[in-house]
């Protein structure tokens, strides 16, 4: 499964820093597959779409973190366990159950991410 932050977030900047993929973002700021990742041009998604990895998209929330969950793979071959989750001061950052995923796909979407 992608992280998901709830509505609780205070916004206190903790977790962006601790992503590997660069999957968080601020309220209200655009993002792109491109960021933060070895992704440019046209790509295919590992859900099979094709899309520009440089097009910015309008932000998630405008009130709140967000995380972009195709580019979230819970820090599966970086850390332990999810970053974001273990430095949340408000435990905002829990598992997205509509976007589960298994240890393969999420390891794949890190391969994808980063060109390995």
């Amino acid at each position: 499964m992608a992280i998901r932050i709830t509505d609780e977030c205070i916004n206190c900047d903790a977790c962006i820093s601790e992503c590997p993929n660069n999957a968080i973002y601020e309220p209200d700021s655009e993002w792109a597959y491109a960021d933060g990742t070895s992704l440019s041009g046209t790509v295919t998604t590992p859900s099979g779409e094709e899309v520009d990895a440089n097009e910015m998209h309008e932000a998630k929330s405008d009130e709140f973190y967000f995380i972009v969950t195709d580019k979230c793979t819970e820090c599966k071959g970086f850390h332990d366990e999810p970053q974001c989750a273990s430095v949340c001061p408000v435990d905002c950052c829990i598992l997205d159950e509509e976007h589960e995923e298994t240890e393969e796909q999420l390891t794949a979407k890190k391969a994808w991410l980063h060109g390995e």
